[in-house]
């Protein structure tokens, strides 16, 4: 998950820990730079370490295991992508009064994903669908299955149904909770029988990198597992709409049932998001709204309420 960047020294993290870990840890690099990143994650903290890398540390202990996984995993996968992922440097320990495992990756270049970055939205999305094709085709075999570790992505969207529900209950009369309802119920419905794959877990445009208006890299590995890869379609109504989200629908070739989970994990955020910041923070309520809204319109066109994944 990423977020724009806050204020150096959030959760007790800053740019001299930072210089203090990589001075005692890795000294032949204690003389660059130490930098935080302009668009920052939440469930890390990243810092540019020169011109050619960057340190990640996990900001809460429950985002340890997303370090391990990354430091293991990403130079497996990275061969067989058609974009770059981060290259993993070095792993750093707990020390300097930091509690956590760290690491240092190789810096990619590009900008975060914003529309006016973009120079063609619809062979944009293309591009998104041909690398989650090219990751969910990686072999499998001994990836972490999904649970605590991926916050559950991959995993079937039930496992949030109390939590979405309280939601619902939550926004009744303040938005369309019927309609959110038969779209939550579609989702849990929606039973997934295809085979295990590798899935990202946070397709998002903070984690997609563009240069030149091309996308160029794909960051932020944290949530990826094995499983069911329904999870990384929800980028269709975060980022895309109307003739960029068809190309994605398209080029991504996923069945009704995977798109119906898809609409949950979609849904089950925004409202969660909603209610948390609907009397407090008009401009994020009116972003959760806006998924809301597309999501449901959605539903309305592309709904097949029997469908099951082969």
């Amino acid at each position: 998950m990423t977020t724009s960047s806050p204020s150096d020294g959030r959760a007790g993290i800053d740019a001299a820990l930072v210089r203090r870990l990589i001075a005692a840890q890795f000294p032949q690099w204690s003389r660059l730079s130490v930098t935080p990143v302009e668009v920052d994650g939440w469930d890390n903290r990243t810092y540019r370490l020169g011109d050619t890398m960057t340190v990640r540390l996990p900001t809460a202990e429950h985002y340890v295991p997303a370090v391990a996984k990354e430091n293991r995993w990403l130079p497996v996968l990275a061969p067989s992508l058609p974009l770059p992922v981060p290259p993993i440097v070095a792993r750093g320990r707990p020390g300097e009064g930091y509690p956590y495992d760290w690491s240092v990756r190789g810096w990619l270049d590009g900008d975060v994903a914003r529309p006016e970055r973009i120079a063609d939205l619809p062979r944009f999305a293309e591009s998104v669908a041909g690398f989650l094709r090219a990751l969910w085709a990686v072999d499998p075999t001994g990836g972490p299955p999904a649970g605590a570790h991926s916050f559950y992505r991959g995993a079937p969207p039930v496992h949030y149904d109390d939590e979405t529900r309280r939601a619902l209950a939550a926004l009744a009369g303040r938005i369309d909770t019927e309609r959110a309802a038969a779209v939550w119920d579609a989702a849990v419905g929606a039973t997934w029988r295809g085979r295990p794959v590798w899935f990202h877990g946070d397709i998002a445009a903070n984690n997609l990198l563009v240069r030149d208006g091309e996308l160029a890299a794909v960051i932020d590995f944290g949530t990826c597992g094995v499983g069911d890869p329904a999870c990384d379609l929800v980028i269709a109504w975060t980022m895309f709409t109307g003739e960029s989200r068809e190309a994605f629908r398209r080029a991504v070739g996923q069945d009704s049932a995977a798109w119906a989970r898809a609409r949950g994990w979609a849904l089950w955020k925004a409202l969660i998001c909603l209610a948390q910041d609907i009397d407090t923070d008009a401009e994020q309520a009116a972003v959760h709204r806006r998924v809301i809204e597309e999501v449901l319109a959605d539903q309305d066109d592309h709904a097949d309420h029997g469908a099951a994944s082969p």
